[in-house]
Protein backbone atom coordinates (compact mmCIF):
# COMPACT_ATOMS: atom_id res chain seq x y z
CA UNK A 1 0.00 0.00 0.00
CA UNK A 2 1.82 3.26 -0.95
CA UNK A 3 0.61 6.41 -1.65
CA UNK A 4 1.30 8.97 -4.67
CA UNK A 5 3.20 11.65 -4.69
CA UNK A 6 7.10 12.64 -3.99
CA UNK A 7 8.21 11.86 -0.76
CA UNK A 8 8.80 15.08 1.60
CA UNK A 9 9.70 14.05 4.85
CA UNK A 10 10.15 10.65 7.00
CA UNK A 11 10.18 10.22 10.73
CA UNK A 12 10.74 7.64 13.65
CA UNK A 13 8.46 7.62 17.01
CA UNK A 14 8.84 4.47 19.50
CA UNK A 15 6.86 2.50 21.24
CA UNK A 16 5.61 5.78 23.50
CA UNK A 17 4.62 7.45 20.86
CA UNK A 18 7.76 10.06 20.57
CA UNK A 19 9.49 11.72 17.93
CA UNK A 20 12.92 10.35 18.11
CA UNK A 21 13.84 11.62 14.52
CA UNK A 22 12.46 13.56 11.71
CA UNK A 23 13.57 14.97 8.22
CA UNK A 24 12.46 18.91 7.54
CA UNK A 25 9.48 20.32 7.21
CA UNK A 26 8.54 17.28 9.85
CA UNK A 27 11.26 18.38 12.69
CA UNK A 28 10.22 21.88 12.49
CA UNK A 29 6.44 21.69 12.50
CA UNK A 30 7.34 19.12 15.45
CA UNK A 31 9.27 22.12 17.00
CA UNK A 32 6.74 25.15 16.09
CA UNK A 33 3.47 22.88 17.16
CA UNK A 34 5.15 23.20 20.91
CA UNK A 35 6.91 19.40 20.96
CA UNK A 36 10.41 18.77 21.01
CA UNK A 37 12.79 16.57 19.55
CA UNK A 38 13.04 13.72 20.94
CA UNK A 39 9.62 14.40 22.37
CA UNK A 40 5.91 13.22 22.05
CA UNK A 41 4.33 13.83 18.65
CA UNK A 42 3.53 17.82 19.00
CA UNK A 43 0.51 17.08 15.86
CA UNK A 44 -2.78 16.22 17.88
CA UNK A 45 -4.14 14.40 14.43
CA UNK A 46 -0.42 12.83 13.63
CA UNK A 47 -0.48 12.03 17.15
CA UNK A 48 -4.29 10.28 17.17
CA UNK A 49 -2.75 8.45 13.72
CA UNK A 50 0.40 7.15 15.51
CA UNK A 51 -1.34 5.47 18.13
CA UNK A 52 -4.38 3.81 15.81
CA UNK A 53 -1.48 2.30 13.73
CA UNK A 54 0.50 0.98 16.59
CA UNK A 55 -2.04 -0.37 18.94
CA UNK A 56 -4.02 -2.32 15.63
CA UNK A 57 -0.64 -2.94 14.47
CA UNK A 58 -1.78 -2.19 10.75
CA UNK A 59 -0.46 0.27 8.09
CA UNK A 60 -2.70 3.42 8.20
CA UNK A 61 -2.74 6.42 5.32
CA UNK A 62 -4.52 9.79 6.09
CA UNK A 63 -4.53 13.46 5.42
CA UNK A 64 -3.91 15.43 8.77
CA UNK A 65 -4.03 19.32 9.45
CA UNK A 66 -1.94 21.30 11.86
CA UNK A 67 -1.57 25.28 12.67
CA UNK A 68 1.91 26.04 13.45
CA UNK A 69 0.84 29.90 15.09
CA UNK A 70 1.60 31.33 11.55
CA UNK A 71 0.32 28.64 8.98
CA UNK A 72 -2.35 26.20 8.54
CA UNK A 73 -0.41 23.14 7.38
CA UNK A 74 -1.95 19.69 5.62
CA UNK A 75 0.03 17.08 4.35
CA UNK A 76 -0.54 12.96 3.45
CA UNK A 77 0.50 10.59 6.35
CA UNK A 78 1.79 7.24 5.58
CA UNK A 79 2.23 5.41 9.28
CA UNK A 80 4.09 1.43 9.31
CA UNK A 81 3.73 -0.34 12.68
CA UNK A 82 6.51 -2.55 13.39
CA UNK A 83 10.15 -0.55 13.87
CA UNK A 84 12.42 -1.60 16.69
CA UNK A 85 10.81 -0.54 19.88
CA UNK A 86 7.31 -0.85 18.65
CA UNK A 87 7.17 2.56 17.09
CA UNK A 88 6.40 3.11 13.51
CA UNK A 89 7.98 4.76 10.55
CA UNK A 90 5.99 8.20 9.42
CA UNK A 91 6.15 9.31 5.90
CA UNK A 92 4.74 12.39 4.83
CA UNK A 93 3.56 13.98 1.32
CA UNK A 94 1.99 16.05 -0.34
CA UNK A 95 2.88 19.12 1.74
CA UNK A 96 0.39 22.44 1.96
CA UNK A 97 0.85 25.35 3.92
CA UNK A 98 -1.69 28.25 3.75
CA UNK A 99 -1.37 31.60 5.34
CA UNK A 100 -4.47 32.80 7.27
CA UNK A 101 -5.52 35.05 4.67
CA UNK A 102 -5.46 32.59 2.34
CA UNK A 103 -7.64 30.65 4.64
CA UNK A 104 -10.26 33.05 5.12
CA UNK A 105 -10.43 33.18 0.81
CA UNK A 106 -10.68 29.18 1.43
CA UNK A 107 -13.10 29.49 4.19
CA UNK A 108 -15.13 32.17 2.02
CA UNK A 109 -15.03 29.89 -0.71
CA UNK A 110 -16.10 26.90 1.13
CA UNK A 111 -19.58 29.04 2.02
CA UNK A 112 -20.12 29.33 -1.49
CA UNK A 113 -19.63 25.97 -2.01
CA UNK A 114 -22.44 25.63 0.58
CA UNK A 115 -24.69 27.70 -1.01
CA UNK A 116 -24.55 26.07 -4.70
CA UNK A 117 -24.70 23.11 -3.19
CA UNK A 118 -28.14 23.76 -1.57
CA UNK A 119 -29.40 25.93 -4.73
CA UNK A 120 -28.66 23.52 -7.31
CA UNK A 121 -31.06 21.48 -9.16
CA UNK A 122 -28.91 18.96 -10.78
CA UNK A 123 -25.70 17.40 -9.06
CA UNK A 124 -22.57 14.56 -10.20
CA UNK A 125 -20.01 12.99 -9.01
CA UNK A 126 -16.46 13.06 -11.61
CA UNK A 127 -13.68 11.20 -11.87
CA UNK A 128 -10.26 12.89 -12.50
CA UNK A 129 -11.16 12.94 -16.14
CA UNK A 130 -14.60 14.31 -15.59
CA UNK A 131 -16.20 11.29 -16.60
CA UNK A 132 -19.65 10.32 -14.85
CA UNK A 133 -19.80 8.72 -12.15
CA UNK A 134 -23.00 9.00 -10.83
CA UNK A 135 -26.25 11.42 -11.73
CA UNK A 136 -28.92 13.13 -9.44
CA UNK A 137 -31.57 16.25 -10.86
CA UNK A 138 -35.06 16.39 -10.25
CA UNK A 139 -35.60 19.64 -12.43
CA UNK A 140 -38.82 18.41 -15.39
CA UNK A 141 -36.49 20.36 -17.98
CA UNK A 142 -33.52 18.45 -16.90
CA UNK A 143 -35.63 14.88 -18.06
CA UNK A 144 -33.78 14.53 -21.29
CA UNK A 145 -29.84 15.28 -19.67
CA UNK A 146 -31.14 12.82 -17.35
CA UNK A 147 -31.84 9.76 -19.35
CA UNK A 148 -28.85 10.62 -22.01
CA UNK A 149 -26.34 11.01 -19.15
CA UNK A 150 -27.53 7.83 -17.02
CA UNK A 151 -26.98 5.97 -20.28
CA UNK A 152 -23.34 7.56 -20.76
CA UNK A 153 -21.61 6.67 -17.35
CA UNK A 154 -18.00 6.83 -18.17
CA UNK A 155 -18.34 9.78 -20.34
CA UNK A 156 -17.09 13.05 -19.68
CA UNK A 157 -20.02 15.25 -18.57
CA UNK A 158 -19.39 18.20 -21.23
CA UNK A 159 -20.40 15.85 -23.87
CA UNK A 160 -23.54 16.29 -22.68
CA UNK A 161 -24.07 19.78 -22.84
CA UNK A 162 -23.10 22.97 -24.77
CA UNK A 163 -20.60 25.21 -23.13
CA UNK A 164 -21.48 29.15 -24.05
CA UNK A 165 -18.68 30.61 -26.41
CA UNK A 166 -16.52 27.68 -26.45
CA UNK A 167 -15.95 25.41 -29.18
CA UNK A 168 -12.97 23.78 -27.96
CA UNK A 169 -12.46 19.52 -27.75
CA UNK A 170 -13.45 18.66 -24.56
CA UNK A 171 -13.04 17.80 -21.88
CA UNK A 172 -11.39 21.30 -21.17
CA UNK A 173 -9.14 22.18 -18.02
CA UNK A 174 -11.07 22.39 -14.66
CA UNK A 175 -10.61 25.54 -13.80
CA UNK A 176 -11.74 27.36 -17.55
CA UNK A 177 -15.29 25.54 -17.07
CA UNK A 178 -15.78 26.30 -13.40
CA UNK A 179 -18.20 28.82 -13.34
CA UNK A 180 -19.00 28.76 -17.60
CA UNK A 181 -22.30 29.05 -18.32
CA UNK A 182 -23.81 26.07 -20.02
CA UNK A 183 -27.09 25.12 -22.56
CA UNK A 184 -29.18 21.95 -22.23
CA UNK A 185 -31.27 20.34 -24.27
CA UNK A 186 -34.59 20.09 -23.64
CA UNK A 187 -34.48 23.34 -20.94
CA UNK A 188 -35.61 26.82 -21.50
CA UNK A 189 -32.77 28.33 -18.90
CA UNK A 190 -29.34 28.94 -18.78
CA UNK A 191 -27.50 27.25 -16.10
CA UNK A 192 -24.27 27.93 -14.45
CA UNK A 193 -21.58 24.80 -14.21
CA UNK A 194 -19.73 24.43 -10.61
CA UNK A 195 -16.98 22.27 -10.21
CA UNK A 196 -16.04 21.40 -7.06
CA UNK A 197 -11.89 19.46 -6.47
CA UNK A 198 -11.74 16.39 -5.01
CA UNK A 199 -7.95 15.88 -3.33
CA UNK A 200 -5.31 17.78 -2.28
CA UNK A 201 -4.73 21.26 -2.86
CA UNK A 202 -2.07 22.04 -5.23
CA UNK A 203 -2.21 18.32 -6.44
CA UNK A 204 -4.54 17.61 -9.75
CA UNK A 205 -7.62 16.92 -8.76
CA UNK A 206 -8.50 12.81 -8.12
CA UNK A 207 -12.68 14.03 -8.65
CA UNK A 208 -15.25 16.35 -9.17
CA UNK A 209 -18.73 17.21 -7.53
CA UNK A 210 -20.40 18.65 -10.52
CA UNK A 211 -23.25 21.15 -9.88
CA UNK A 212 -25.88 23.04 -12.10
CA UNK A 213 -27.46 25.86 -10.54
CA UNK A 214 -30.25 27.82 -13.08
CA UNK A 215 -30.09 31.47 -13.49
CA UNK A 216 -33.62 31.68 -13.30
CA UNK A 217 -36.35 29.44 -11.88
CA UNK A 218 -38.59 27.12 -13.89
CA UNK A 219 -41.61 28.84 -15.38
CA UNK A 220 -44.61 28.00 -13.43
CA UNK A 221 -46.08 27.31 -16.81
CA UNK A 222 -43.38 24.51 -17.40
CA UNK A 223 -43.28 22.88 -13.73
CA UNK A 224 -46.99 22.55 -13.57
CA UNK A 225 -48.77 22.81 -16.77
CA UNK A 226 -46.69 20.43 -18.60
CA UNK A 227 -47.91 17.74 -21.11
CA UNK A 228 -49.29 14.32 -18.60
CA UNK A 229 -46.65 12.57 -20.01
CA UNK A 230 -43.66 14.53 -18.56
CA UNK A 231 -45.40 15.47 -15.14
CA UNK A 232 -45.39 11.57 -15.10
CA UNK A 233 -42.03 10.49 -16.42
CA UNK A 234 -40.33 12.86 -13.86
CA UNK A 235 -42.44 12.73 -10.52
CA UNK A 236 -44.29 9.37 -11.33
CA UNK A 237 -48.28 8.59 -10.27
CA UNK A 238 -47.83 5.92 -7.98
CA UNK A 239 -45.90 5.01 -4.67
CA UNK A 240 -42.59 4.55 -5.97
CA UNK A 241 -42.57 7.79 -8.44
CA UNK A 242 -44.01 9.88 -6.00
CA UNK A 243 -42.84 8.96 -2.67
CA UNK A 244 -39.99 6.48 -2.86
CA UNK A 245 -37.80 6.95 -5.73
CA UNK A 246 -36.83 11.06 -5.10
CA UNK A 247 -35.98 10.02 -1.44
CA UNK A 248 -33.93 7.15 -2.88
CA UNK A 249 -31.78 8.56 -6.08
CA UNK A 250 -29.92 10.92 -3.39
CA UNK A 251 -28.58 8.65 -1.05
CA UNK A 252 -27.90 5.74 -3.30
CA UNK A 253 -26.23 8.09 -5.75
CA UNK A 254 -23.93 8.77 -2.61
CA UNK A 255 -23.28 5.37 -2.25
CA UNK A 256 -22.14 4.76 -5.81
CA UNK A 257 -20.17 8.21 -5.81
CA UNK A 258 -18.10 6.96 -2.49
CA UNK A 259 -17.93 3.38 -2.90
CA UNK A 260 -15.82 4.83 -6.53
CA UNK A 261 -14.08 7.38 -4.15
CA UNK A 262 -12.86 3.90 -2.96
CA UNK A 263 -12.37 1.56 -5.24
CA UNK A 264 -10.01 4.11 -7.44
CA UNK A 265 -8.26 4.77 -4.59
CA UNK A 266 -8.68 8.64 -5.26
CA UNK A 267 -8.99 9.08 -1.17
CA UNK A 268 -5.45 7.61 -1.07
CA UNK A 269 -3.83 3.90 -0.65
CA UNK A 270 -6.29 0.93 0.08
CA UNK A 271 -5.57 -2.55 -0.33
CA UNK A 272 -6.52 -4.64 -3.07
CA UNK A 273 -9.36 -6.60 -1.61
CA UNK A 274 -10.75 -2.92 0.08
CA UNK A 275 -10.74 -2.11 -3.06
CA UNK A 276 -12.67 -4.71 -4.42
CA UNK A 277 -15.29 -5.17 -2.06
CA UNK A 278 -15.90 -0.94 -2.75
CA UNK A 279 -16.38 -2.04 -6.87
CA UNK A 280 -18.81 -4.92 -5.65
CA UNK A 281 -20.90 -2.45 -3.37
CA UNK A 282 -20.61 0.13 -6.24
CA UNK A 283 -22.30 -2.36 -8.62
CA UNK A 284 -24.89 -3.37 -6.13
CA UNK A 285 -26.10 0.19 -5.57
CA UNK A 286 -25.76 0.86 -9.43
CA UNK A 287 -28.05 -2.30 -9.90
CA UNK A 288 -30.71 -0.65 -7.22
CA UNK A 289 -30.92 2.58 -8.50
CA UNK A 290 -31.15 1.19 -12.07
CA UNK A 291 -34.30 -0.40 -10.59
CA UNK A 292 -36.01 2.15 -9.00
CA UNK A 293 -35.48 3.90 -12.48
CA UNK A 294 -37.44 0.76 -13.61
CA UNK A 295 -39.88 0.75 -11.09
CA UNK A 296 -40.91 4.43 -11.66
CA UNK A 297 -40.80 3.81 -15.30
CA UNK A 298 -43.38 1.14 -15.01
CA UNK A 299 -46.09 3.58 -13.25
CA UNK A 300 -45.55 5.98 -15.30
CA UNK A 301 -46.10 3.72 -18.88
CA UNK A 302 -48.79 2.03 -16.57
CA UNK A 303 -50.93 4.91 -15.83
CA UNK A 304 -54.09 5.15 -17.43
CA UNK A 305 -53.48 8.45 -18.37
CA UNK A 306 -50.37 8.15 -19.72
CA UNK A 307 -49.60 9.89 -23.05
CA UNK A 308 -46.73 10.71 -24.91
CA UNK A 309 -45.29 14.35 -26.70
CA UNK A 310 -45.23 13.05 -30.79
CA UNK A 311 -42.76 15.34 -33.08
CA UNK A 312 -41.00 14.67 -35.91
CA UNK A 313 -37.79 13.10 -35.21
CA UNK A 314 -35.34 11.84 -37.31
CA UNK A 315 -34.19 8.20 -35.95
CA UNK A 316 -31.23 8.10 -37.96
CA UNK A 317 -30.00 10.81 -35.67
CA UNK A 318 -31.38 9.38 -32.35
CA UNK A 319 -29.51 6.36 -33.20
CA UNK A 320 -26.10 7.42 -33.81
CA UNK A 321 -26.85 9.83 -30.50
CA UNK A 322 -27.66 6.36 -28.93
CA UNK A 323 -23.98 5.10 -30.33
CA UNK A 324 -22.34 7.55 -29.29
CA UNK A 325 -23.56 7.43 -25.49
CA UNK A 326 -22.85 3.37 -25.18
CA UNK A 327 -19.20 3.63 -26.82
CA UNK A 328 -17.56 3.49 -24.12
CA UNK A 329 -19.66 0.47 -22.66
CA UNK A 330 -19.13 -0.97 -26.36
CA UNK A 331 -15.48 -1.00 -26.48
CA UNK A 332 -15.12 -2.05 -22.80
CA UNK A 333 -16.90 -5.37 -23.87
CA UNK A 334 -14.97 -5.22 -27.65
CA UNK A 335 -17.85 -4.94 -29.31
CA UNK A 336 -18.65 -2.60 -32.53
CA UNK A 337 -21.86 -0.42 -32.98
CA UNK A 338 -22.46 -0.04 -36.72
CA UNK A 339 -24.61 2.65 -36.31
CA UNK A 340 -26.28 4.87 -39.64
CA UNK A 341 -24.01 6.92 -41.31
CA UNK A 342 -23.97 10.83 -41.42
CA UNK A 343 -26.00 12.37 -44.07
CA UNK A 344 -28.56 9.25 -43.79
CA UNK A 345 -32.01 9.81 -42.35
CA UNK A 346 -35.38 8.64 -41.63
CA UNK A 347 -37.85 10.77 -40.29
CA UNK A 348 -40.70 9.48 -37.67
CA UNK A 349 -43.68 10.57 -35.40
CA UNK A 350 -42.68 10.07 -32.34
CA UNK A 351 -41.13 11.60 -28.92
CA UNK A 352 -37.44 11.95 -29.31
CA UNK A 353 -36.72 10.88 -25.55
CA UNK A 354 -39.17 8.01 -25.59
CA UNK A 355 -37.25 6.82 -28.92
CA UNK A 356 -33.45 7.09 -27.18
CA UNK A 357 -34.86 5.53 -24.26
CA UNK A 358 -35.85 2.28 -25.91
CA UNK A 359 -33.00 2.45 -28.17
CA UNK A 360 -30.74 2.86 -24.90
CA UNK A 361 -31.95 -0.59 -23.90
CA UNK A 362 -31.93 -2.19 -27.06
CA UNK A 363 -28.57 -1.78 -27.99
CA UNK A 364 -27.37 -1.88 -24.45
CA UNK A 365 -28.49 -5.58 -24.59
CA UNK A 366 -26.91 -6.22 -27.50
CA UNK A 367 -24.18 -5.11 -25.73
CA UNK A 368 -24.60 -7.19 -22.88
CA UNK A 369 -25.09 -10.44 -24.16
CA UNK A 370 -23.22 -10.25 -27.34
CA UNK A 371 -20.04 -12.31 -27.51
CA UNK A 372 -16.82 -10.26 -27.28
CA UNK A 373 -15.06 -9.04 -30.49
CA UNK A 374 -18.63 -9.00 -32.16
CA UNK A 375 -20.89 -6.36 -34.06
CA UNK A 376 -24.03 -4.68 -33.18
CA UNK A 377 -26.00 -2.88 -36.01
CA UNK A 378 -28.36 -0.49 -36.53
CA UNK A 379 -30.55 -0.06 -39.61
CA UNK A 380 -33.11 1.74 -40.84
CA UNK A 381 -36.27 1.08 -43.16
CA UNK A 382 -38.77 2.18 -44.50
CA UNK A 383 -42.24 1.95 -46.42
CA UNK A 384 -45.38 1.41 -46.46
CA UNK A 385 -46.32 4.85 -44.04
CA UNK A 386 -43.65 2.72 -41.55
CA UNK A 387 -40.22 4.23 -40.42
CA UNK A 388 -38.81 1.26 -38.75
CA UNK A 389 -34.98 1.10 -36.66
CA UNK A 390 -33.53 -2.00 -36.33
CA UNK A 391 -30.80 -3.48 -33.54
CA UNK A 392 -28.99 -6.67 -34.49
CA UNK A 393 -26.19 -8.88 -32.75
CA UNK A 394 -24.52 -11.86 -33.38
CA UNK A 395 -25.69 -12.81 -29.81
CA UNK A 396 -27.15 -16.87 -29.19
CA UNK A 397 -30.10 -15.34 -30.19
CA UNK A 398 -33.77 -16.04 -28.93
CA UNK A 399 -36.13 -19.31 -29.58
CA UNK A 400 -39.37 -19.18 -30.19
CA UNK A 401 -40.47 -19.80 -27.03
CA UNK A 402 -38.33 -17.08 -25.60
CA UNK A 403 -39.24 -14.63 -28.42
CA UNK A 404 -43.12 -14.63 -26.71
CA UNK A 405 -41.91 -14.05 -23.12
CA UNK A 406 -39.34 -11.78 -23.81
CA UNK A 407 -41.46 -8.73 -23.63
CA UNK A 408 -43.13 -10.15 -20.07
CA UNK A 409 -42.99 -7.91 -17.06
CA UNK A 410 -40.14 -9.40 -14.66
CA UNK A 411 -39.33 -11.72 -17.45
CA UNK A 412 -35.51 -12.19 -17.69
CA UNK A 413 -35.01 -15.64 -19.13
CA UNK A 414 -33.27 -17.58 -16.33
CA UNK A 415 -30.47 -14.93 -16.07
CA UNK A 416 -29.01 -14.30 -12.63
CA UNK A 417 -26.55 -11.89 -11.87
CA UNK A 418 -26.09 -9.06 -14.39
CA UNK A 419 -28.53 -6.79 -12.63
CA UNK A 420 -31.42 -6.76 -14.58
CA UNK A 421 -34.77 -5.98 -13.35
CA UNK A 422 -36.96 -7.83 -16.39
CA UNK A 423 -38.41 -4.57 -16.81
CA UNK A 424 -36.33 -2.70 -19.89
CA UNK A 425 -38.03 -4.28 -22.83
CA UNK A 426 -41.64 -4.69 -21.25
CA UNK A 427 -41.33 -0.41 -20.64
CA UNK A 428 -39.61 -0.43 -24.27
CA UNK A 429 -42.40 -2.11 -25.45
CA UNK A 430 -45.26 -0.01 -23.86
CA UNK A 431 -43.33 3.62 -25.03
CA UNK A 432 -43.33 1.96 -28.32
CA UNK A 433 -47.37 1.33 -28.27
CA UNK A 434 -48.13 4.55 -26.66
CA UNK A 435 -46.39 6.27 -29.52
CA UNK A 436 -48.73 4.57 -32.46
CA UNK A 437 -45.55 1.93 -33.08
CA UNK A 438 -44.43 -1.80 -32.00
CA UNK A 439 -41.70 -3.36 -30.61
CA UNK A 440 -40.51 -6.96 -32.01
CA UNK A 441 -38.07 -9.47 -32.15
CA UNK A 442 -36.97 -11.64 -34.54
CA UNK A 443 -34.56 -14.46 -35.33
CA UNK A 444 -33.13 -17.91 -34.23
CA UNK A 445 -31.04 -19.47 -31.93
CA UNK A 446 -27.17 -19.11 -32.81
CA UNK A 447 -28.49 -16.14 -35.37
CA UNK A 448 -28.37 -13.62 -32.86
CA UNK A 449 -31.08 -11.17 -31.92
CA UNK A 450 -33.31 -8.66 -34.21
CA UNK A 451 -35.46 -5.76 -32.54
CA UNK A 452 -37.57 -3.79 -34.38
CA UNK A 453 -39.10 -0.75 -33.45
CA UNK A 454 -41.77 0.12 -35.77
CA UNK A 455 -43.08 3.88 -35.80
CA UNK A 456 -45.18 6.03 -37.84
CA UNK A 457 -43.50 7.72 -40.85
CA UNK A 458 -42.77 11.57 -41.42
CA UNK A 459 -42.52 13.29 -44.69
CA UNK A 460 -38.85 14.58 -44.60
CA UNK A 461 -38.09 18.08 -43.57
CA UNK A 462 -34.65 19.30 -42.77
CA UNK A 463 -32.33 17.78 -40.18
CA UNK A 464 -31.95 20.54 -37.83
CA UNK A 465 -35.97 20.52 -37.38
CA UNK A 466 -36.03 16.88 -37.43
CA UNK A 467 -34.21 16.27 -33.34
CA UNK A 468 -33.32 18.55 -31.00
CA UNK A 469 -29.65 20.32 -31.60
CA UNK A 470 -26.89 18.25 -30.18
CA UNK A 471 -25.64 18.57 -27.19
Amino acid sequence: MSGGGLVLARGLSDGDDRLISAEEPLAGLQLRCGGALPGLVAVPELLELVRKARGYGLKLARKFTAYDGNETVSAWAEIEPGQAGGGCAITLRNWRSVRPDQAGADLADARMIAVDRNVAEFTARLDGRQALLAIDAEAPDLAELLTAMRGGIGRPWTDFVTIEGNAHRQPLQWRLIDGAKVLVVGSPRHWRARLVPSGVPGDEPFGFELLLTADEALPVAAACEAPKERSAAVTGQGLVGRDLAPVLRQPVSRIIANAETIRTRMAGPLAEEYSNYAADIASAAQHLLALIEDMTDLEVVEAEDFVTAPDRIDLADVARRSAGILGVRSRERGVVIDAPRAGEHLFAVAEFRRVLQILLNLVGNAIRYAPANSQVWIRLEDGDGRARLIVADQGPGLSAEDQARVFEKFERLGRSGDGGSGLGLYISRKLARAMGGELSVERAPGQGARFILDLPAAADVPEAEASPPAS
